[in-house]
């Protein structure tokens, strides 16, 4: 079987720390697969913060997510912190990625990769917009 592989850029925009909750642990004692969807989306948020943006507004367009992928490395426990570095980078026209790199606050070992592919939209017309120049430019020096 094939496995997905992910190249994440070297640069990094952005990191926060989380730590891993009771509720997001799984009946193996570890972090649910499914939580790191959760944890990536809170990094995401605090990524356009950062920078003074949100998801509704990157700059005149909204995001909406594409397509995710997932790449677990090792397990996380309850209280373990994690730091969540976050870059964004292949900008087409309507779309760029944001690429996560998860490691263990305390070690330092990769925890896990993950990428989302995330699409302009108006939500008010329902269709896909361009990607603001305004944002594509935060990011042109490290393309």
């Amino acid at each position: 079987m094939s496995r997905v592989k992910l190249h994440l850029p070297e640069t990094n925009h952005f990191s926060t720390e989380l730590h891993v909750r009771i509720s997001d642990i799984n009946y193996g004692n570890h972090l649910s697969n499914d939580a790191y969807l959760k944890y990536m989306h809170e990094a995401r948020m605090q990524f356009f913060s950062h920078y003074g943006l949100s998801e509704m507004d990157i700059g005149g367009a909204s995001v909406i997510m594409g397509d995710c992928a997932i790449v677990f490395k090792r397990e996380c426990f309850y209280k373990q912190r994690l730091v969540i570095h976050v870059t964004a980078a292949d900008f087409g026209t309507r779309s760029f990625n944001l690429y996560y790199k998860f490691t263990d606050a305390e070690s330092g070992q990769l925890v896990c990769e993950a990428k989302t592919g995330m699409v302009c939209y108006d939500y008010t017309l329902h269709k896909t917009v361009s990607v603001p120049h305004s944002f594509a430019q935060l990011f042109a020096a490290t393309q």
